[in-house]
């Protein structure tokens, strides 16, 4: 028995979300302020997902005030606490790093009508 499988499995989730990369998702994050706990939303479209296992992370970006944040997340993180799909995006390739270069309408991703 590989040792290493049966401990990343106590850590996996079951459900690790149904996205792929140029869908438009809400990540709910857990955040610590002190003592307290709230969970921030955030939204944007998946540039990136690399990984398997307990090491997969995909790559969230948006634009707010004209200026454009990317974001990471494990898959597995016991601070996300659910990754949801807003909008279904086309595409034609497993990396979006073009969309950096783009702003505006250009920076948009087609929807995936099914």
């Amino acid at each position: 028995m590989d040792y290493i499988k049966a401990v990343e499995e106590e850590y996996t989730k079951k459900e690790s979300g149904d996205f792929r990369v140029g869908d438009t998702v809400k990540v709910s994050v857990k955040v610590v302020e002190g003592t307290r706990e709230r969970i921030q939303i955030f939204e944007g479209t998946v540039i990136k997902r690399q990984g398997r296992g307990i090491g997969e992370t995909f790559t969230v970006r948006r634009v707010s005030y004209g200026v454009a944040v990317e974001r990471t997340f494990p898959v597995h993180s016991p601070r996300i606490e659910n990754v949801q799909v807003v909008r279904r995006g086309r595409v034609r390739r497993a990396k979006l790093y073009y969309l950096r270069d783009r702003v505006g309408k250009s920076a948009r991703v087609r929807s995936r009508d099914y």
